[in-house]
């Protein structure tokens, strides 16, 4: 989880306005040369040896970086099929990573592609979450994580979202965002 934050804070930290695709690079850079058994920091050392002794895929690592990338070039999502492409991106992948750590108990009766599901499933959860949570902050910085479809169709529109007004249009949107999230 460790390496999720410090992925995180490339884009959303206190540096993230001198983040370049560049530096995402080299962080990917990074992420391959950890999973090969050479991590450049004791944080890296940390997860390339639980890499080195759990099944760990690289694959939702990478796919969290490019999630990043969206973050460096869109700060809007047309629909809610985009905005669940990126909370997969940047959330459930969080998910697919910790499966492999935590296991699976032995005496479950659960499939192992149930409970990746279901692993996937709540790290979207979650970062919708965090979506509905942080509208007004996301807004502070331009963004609005919010379907824009689904925020015209609700008569509400970016600038309603920048002043941060709350009205029976707004509350009626947030009930179906947040049902949907849970």
């Amino acid at each position: 989880y460790v390496w999720c934050r410090r992925t995180d804070e490339l884009v959303d930290g206190p540096n993230a306005s001198h983040i370049t695709p560049k530096a995402l690079d080299l962080w990917e850079q990074r992420l391959n040369e950890l999973f090969e058994g050479r991590p450049y920091d004791m944080y890296d050392a940390a997860l390339s040896n639980t890499v080195s002794k759990y099944p760990v895929d690289i694959q939702p690592f990478k796919d969290m970086i490019e999630g990043m990338r969206m973050d460096l070039k869109k700060s809007r999502y047309k629909d809610f099929d985009e905005l669940y492409l990126y909370c997969y991106y940047v959330a459930g992948t969080v998910g697919l990573m910790s499966v492999p750590v935590m296991g699976i108990a032995p005496e479950s009766k659960a499939s192992t592609e149930s409970v990746y599901n279901a692993a996937l499933a709540l790290g979207i959860a979650n970062q919708l979450t965090n979506i509905l949570r942080d509208v007004g902050e996301d807004a502070r910085r331009g963004r609005i994580y919010l379907p824009q479809e689904e925020l015209a169709q609700a008569g509400l529109s970016d600038e309603d979202i920048f002043k941060g007004k709350v009205t029976d249009k707004w509350r009626s949107f947030m009930k179906g965002q947040i049902k949907r999230a849970r």
